[in-house]
């Protein structure tokens, strides 16, 4: 059993923070099931392996380390540590406009880490490649937003831009979940665009708002007081594939 040095845990609890992350170009993955999916699918993208003797996988292209389950708390984020931990090379994504049949969604100040990662895994189940984030929405490869995506941080881009000038070039239609706008339900047919997001407690910016073309409302039939900003892009991005 191999005693994992005091330097390199510091270094694996050096990725919880942001200007770490992005400095080294790191992120910590957790737990069996998304560290069997970067082995089996993106194993060129893992730089080092932590386990335990319980997990049962190897890695021949990376640094592989078998601890003990107190040496795995130390470096773990959890609450629970899973068996496994590993350290992975962030994708370089570059920011580029839409497509004419691309349908992307774009992110304007999401804040909680679990709305990201759920809506990365909406992303993903419908095959959307893309989400455009403003510089304010909550890091992708915050350890709590790569939990949240359970495996869809490694088929998802997200990419970080001034969401106002991107929209402004982009000559994709606008969608926008808006209070204010036309009901969803009774949209006859959405034609691939940009599907906008706003933050959990503001809903869209002014500025973003001002440049939306067709804005969007969810109906309630109900006495709920309001939707959960991923439920809500679940509910948009379904009705696009409406037949």
């Amino acid at each position: 059993m191999s005693n994992l040095s005091k330097n390199k845990v510091k270094w694996i609890r050096s990725l919880s923070l942001k200007k770490n992350r992005d400095e080294l170009g790191l992120y910590i993955v957790e737990g069996e099931k998304m560290c069997l999916e970067l082995i089996q699918n993106y194993a060129d993208q893992v730089v080092l392996l932590a386990h335990t003797s319980a997990f049962n996988c190897e890695l021949t292209s990376a640094e592989t380390i078998l601890i003990s389950t107190k040496e795995l708390e130390q470096i773990s984020l959890l609450k629970t540590p899973n068996n496994v931990l590993a350290i992975v090379k962030k994708p370089i994504n570059k920011v580029g406009l839409a497509s004419p049949d691309e349908l992307i969604i774009a992110l304007d100040g999401i804040q909680d880490p679990g709305n990201l990662g759920t809506i990365m895994r909406i992303a993903d189940w419908f095959g959307i490649k893309k989400i455009i984030c403003s510089i304010e929405t909550v890091d992708c490869f915050n350890p709590k937003v790569v939990q949240a995506t359970m495996g869809a941080i490694f088929r998802v881009n997200c990419q970080y831009t001034d969401l106002f000038a991107y929209l402004s070039k982009s000559k994709s239609p606008k969608y926008g979940a808006d209070l204010e706008g036309e009901n969803l339900f009774e949209q006859s047919k959405l034609t691939p665009g940009i599907i906008v997001m706003g933050n959990e407690g503001n809903g869209l910016s002014d500025e973003i708002r001002s440049i939306i073309q067709h804005k969007l409302f969810i109906p309630k039939f109900g006495n709920a007081e309001s939707l959960n900003v991923s439920v809500a892009t679940g509910i948009i991005v379904s009705s696009f594939f409406k037949k």
